[in-house]
């Protein structure tokens, strides 16, 4: 007999060699048929696998991230299985889940395009009925090898060169046998709705030297009704997309001349994202932050001494070198490197720290032509930087300060829906990771302890640590559903060691700080792009790059459609004229789907009395009013928007 311990600390008995699946019938009949997975021991595995030893064991359902994993990750074998009934000699690469559903990179004898979708779809809703098992063989290196090599798939056998002998297995649905670890579902049956979204292209192994291969994407769901929300969720996406947005609104644009992942900010852009990093200037001048400025590259050695090159030299744009025999510059990839030259530029006492400095810093890193992605995915973007240096017993008050400056932020701007997730290293291989476990150990306890203090929605994740620190990231959801993380804070105590950065104690002997890392909004290009689909483009009424526009009804009024944008504009109320020769109905529709906040529409009596007609984005005729009535009016909007929050945060 063995042991099993469940989550709420019950033990039960039963005979070795249970499988997961019958300890979870055994409490309940419900419990088994909603599970999908099972985590024994800390490791998630099929609901199939056998248990020989005392465990404990915990259930993952659909709503479980580990649920969906194991649902999704069966849902690519069964493509592969689809794929292979109807392309015959075709190859496979790799077929993992992912965020939302799965793919599969292929090598096939013909092409795949968007056309053939509905026809891979069909086939694997009849494999899907057939609810066939998912059976794990465990294999040697050199069986896994024979297989692969007699069935003719290259890329199988590269991958099983590079593993272990002990480690491999194979799983098997129907027809159909693949090289993985698992987990997955007890059979493909509880796959009922299916959609394969889209074709692309991808290179073997992320090696743009390598095959291109095509990769086809998809999602699935255990109800179709699951599936039906999920399109439509897909359908406003679409209309949200901000690089659809951005280029309504002119906010920013690509220049291929420019270069691949290199933003071009418009003047409509430049000026929402000026006003976003003054909003935040003006945050980090009451908790006591110095602005300073950095260059956009730096000495290579610095880099090498911070553990960056080790670490990203892969992803950095190759060292540019100077005229002087001996010197390699790098495109700056980080700014913390240089903020740790700004703190040991002169000697610091007890008594000066907290040293908070604070950079709007660009930083530049290589990203494969194919993962580039409108704002979200760049070459080069500007952080929201700043970095702490602090005492051992400021550690803990400066890290809840930094999370106070987080929800200020989101509660500003409607992000109300976020999770806080404390990024751990992996503790089976610190080899990823520098610096001692004991200040690993310290800096992950403050971490948690900070998160508990604030009373935040917290989750684990171990392996998500930075390489010098773990993190407190902030996952949010936007206004369809979607998960995004923005605003990261990192407790560091490795690069002061790194940089040999010291303190003068009030024992008067010399100490060393410990560094917060912080950026609330991650960079002002990724943050712009969630706010733009978060927001549809119908941006807060402080930050919208266009507040008001005036609608003279015909040409005459375009003198007095001028002062009032004029007098409008003297109290920094964003305003410009639409005099277009158009009817009156026509300048309304149009400056609506600009999502401009405020119409004011003048006309004959509006220019006699000195009046506006008001009209709001969304909620219609507003009434008329007087030009310093409307001006109080945006004013006293604007100023709640902003304050309100303020002062919620600080109670």
């Amino acid at each position: 007999m063995i042991k099993i311990t469940f989550p709420d600390g019950n033990v039960k008995e039963f005979a070795k060699g249970t499988t997961a699946y019958q300890i979870a019938e055994s409490i309940s009949p419900r419990l088994a048929a909603d599970s999908l997975a099972a985590s024994v021991n800390g490791a998630t595995v099929d609901l199939n696998r056998a248990i020989e030893e005392d465990a404990s064991i915990k259930f993952y359902k659909w709503d479980d991230p580990e649920g969906k994993h194991a649902f999704w990750h069966t849902s690519s074998h069964l493509l592969a299985e689809a794929l292979e009934a109807l392309y015959p000699g075709i190859k496979f690469g790799i077929g993992p889940a992912i965020e939302n559903g799965f793919y599969y990179d292929v090598d096939s004898p013909v092409p795949i395009t968007e056309a053939d979708l509905e026809t891979i779809e069909k086939k694997m809703i009849e494999l899907s009925r057939n609810k066939e098992q998912l059976i794990r063989t465990e294999v040697s290196k050199a069986d896994a090898l024979k297989n692969f090599t007699e069935k003719g798939d290259p890329y199988k056998v590269e991958l099983i060169r590079d593993l272990e002998d002990g480690t491999i297995s194979f799983y098997t649905n129907g027809a159909f046998t693949d090289l993985c670890r698992g987990p997955h579902l007890p059979n493909t049956g509880l796959i009922k709705a299916i959609k394969l979204t889209s074709v692309a292209g991808a290179y073997w192994r992320g090696n743009e030297k390598n095959k291109m291969l095509t990769r086809i994407y998809g999602i699935s769901f255990p109800k179709k009704s699951m599936l039906d929300e999920y399109l439509a969720m897909m359908e406003e996406a679409k209309k949200r997309d901000h690089r659809k947005l951005g280029k309504e609104l002119e906010l920013f644009c690509f220049s291929q001349r420019v270069g691949q992942g290199l933003p071009l900010w418009l003047p409509k852009g430049a000026a929402l994202r000026d006003r976003l990093e003054q909003f935040l200037r003006g945050v980090q001048k009451e908790y006591g932050y110095q602005q300073v400025i950095t260059p956009h590259i730096g000495n290579k050695e610095l880099y090498v001494t911070s553990g960056h090159y080790a670490k990203y030299g892969k992803d950095s744009f190759q060292p540019i070198h100077t005229p002087i025999e001996g010197e390699e510059y790098l495109l700056k990839p980080m700014n913390c490197p240089h903020h740790c030259e700004i703190y040991r530029s002169k000697p610091r006492s007890y008594k000066e720290l907290p040293v908070r400095l604070a950079e709007f810093g660009t930083v530049y890193r290589y990203e494969q032509s194919g993962e580039l992605h409108g704002l979200t995915r760049v070459r080069g973007f500007t952080q929201d930087d700043a970095h702490m240096f602090v005492r051992p017993d400021q550690l803990l008050e400066e890290f809840e300060k930094v999370i106070d400056i987080v929800l200020y932020i989101f509660k500003t701007l409607k992000f109300d829906n976020y999770t806080a997730q404390i990024s751990l290293r992996d503790p089976n291989n610190k080899e990823k990771y520098i610096g001692s476990d004991e200040n690993w150990e310290k800096a992950e306890s403050a971490i948690i302890q900070a998160a508990k203090e604030k009373g935040l929605n917290t989750v684990i994740e171990y392996g998500e640590a930075a390489f010098y620190g773990p993190k407190l990231d902030f996952m949010v959801r936007d206004a369809i559903g979607r998960k995004w993380q923005l605003g990261t804070i990192q407790v560091d105590y490795n690069l002061p060691e790194r940089f040999d950065l010291t303190y003068k104690g009030a024992d008067d002997k010399m100490h060393r700080p410990i560094m917060i890392h912080r950026a609330p909004f991650g960079s002002m290009e990724r943050f712009v792009a969630v706010l733009l689909e978060h927001t549809g483009g119908k941006f807060p009424l402080w930050l919208s790059p266009d507040q008001v526009v005036v609608l003279p009804i015909s040409e005459k009024f375009n003198d007095y459609a001028e002062k009032v944008s004029a007098y409008l504009n003297k109290y920094d109320i964003r305003s410009q004229v639409d005099d277009r020769n158009e009817k009156i109905g026509r300048k309304i529709r149009d400056n609506e789907l600009k999502r401009i906040p405020y119409l004011l529409i003048v006309g004959e009596k509006e220019e006699a009395e000195g009046l506006v007609s008001v009209r709001a984005q969304g909620e219609g005729d507003k009434g008329q009013m007087t030009l310093e009535a409307f001006r109080d009016y945006m004013t006293d909007l604007v100023s709640h928007e902003i304050d309100a929050n303020k002062m919620e945060q600080k109670n």
